[in-house]
């Protein structure tokens, strides 16, 4: 399967800046595989599609103010810090990006908040863009990330083009995100509303719940034709023993278990044993699905719209079959359908 296959124009206007004003009220396309049919909702609808004993699998991952903006020493110049992830508590160690890189060498010292309280020291160059930060706070680490957090903002991906606002600290995050460390948002769960996951559970569905650390791999550009060598950043993620049996359950029921985002699906798909069932596991993924694969856990899937080229297209188009995903998104560009992030949602039965 080739790169090129995946190319497709995207008006810049469907690019969602904003999320739908009620979580479930956002659009809702529904593709059926097996006929090839093609209906459009609303996503409190949902409702209709499920009943006792399906399963919905979400990610619980929790996103953290992960963008900051500090001055370089002696020049005073503006960098934004990206922070991906804690690599030494004790030391304060973390692994950044910072824009621009070519100003920030190791050495130097970067300054945060308004009265320079936080300061941050450059003591590796990691990738072009990736350095390692020791930051110099004296205090408990409590105390440490409190303040770090104080001075951050909600890390909006790139293609939403203006700044981050108060609301988005509560609505690029699922309602029922728990274990902090993400800072892409599994976004497909943004639409599950506490009334809606209350009026599936009077159904009789269950939601069950797994964890993984979204990071910046699914943006990074694909930049080789032969998708086979193409390389996804690893993600942590935890499927507890209780979750999997309970999964495994619905399965061999012949029930619907939905896989709730692209992060989930990766996750369940990363952890299979040779009977075709889910395994409890907690570690590390960098599984890249694409065509041709096959799936062993779950039979539908709830996923937003994604841009061309990206790696949640082609997983989505491996599960719901290239062709009608392809022609699903033509007819979502026609109908204007929100894409990304804050767009509309797509259930692939």
């Amino acid at each position: 399967m080739k790169l090129s296959k995946f190319k497709f124009t995207l008006p810049p206007s469907l690019i969602a800046q904003y999320p739908a004003r009620f979580r479930d009220e956002s659009r809702l396309m529904v593709v059926y595989r097996n006929k090839g049919k093609i209906e459009h909702r609303e996503f409190k609808d949902l409702i209709k599609y499920f009943g006792k004993g399906d399963v919905f699998i979400m990610n619980d991952t929790k996103v953290f103010p992960s963008r900051l903006y500090g001055n370089k020493e002696k020049t005073g110049a503006r960098i934004e810090v990206f922070l991906l992830r804690e690599l030494n508590p004790e030391l304060k160690l973390w692994d950044v990006l910072v824009d621009p890189a070519r100003k920030i060498r190791i050495g130097n010292k970067l300054y945060f908040g308004e009265d320079d309280s936080l300061v941050a020291e450059v003591i590796d160059n990691t990738t072009s863009r990736g350095r390692t930060l020791r930051f110099l706070f004296d205090g408990p680490r409590e105390e440490f990330r409190k303040t770090l957090y104080s001075l951050g903002y909600t890390p909006l991906p790139k293609y939403i083009t203006r700044e981050a606002e108060p609301d988005d600290a509560d609505r690029y995050q699922t309602i029922f995100a728990k274990e902090e460390g993400a800072v892409v948002a599994p976004a497909a769960g943004f639409h599950f509303s506490r009334e809606l996951m209350k009026r599936l559970e009077i159904k009789d569905c269950k939601f069950e719940f797994l964890t993984v650390h979204s990071g910046l791999g699914n943006y990074r550009e694909i930049d080789v034709e032969d998708l086979s060598k193409h390389k996804m950043d690893s993600e942590q993620m935890r499927i507890s023993a209780e979750v999997a049996a309970s999964v495994n359950k619905a399965k061999d029921n012949g029930r619907k278990v939905c896989a709730v985002g692209s992060s989930v699906m990766r996750a369940i798909e990363s952890s299979v044993s040779t009977d075709g069932h889910l395994k409890e596991y907690d570690g590390w993924t960098n599984k890249f699905i694409f065509l041709p694969y096959e799936f062993s856990i779950a039979n539908c899937m709830i996923t937003n719209f994604h841009t061309p080229l990206s790696a949640l297209l082609m997983m989505t188009a491996t599960f719901g079959g290239y062709d009608l995903i392809m022609e699903a998104y033509r007819v979502a560009i026609k109908e204007n359908y929100r894409f990304c992030a804050y767009g509309d949602a797509m259930l692939i039965l």
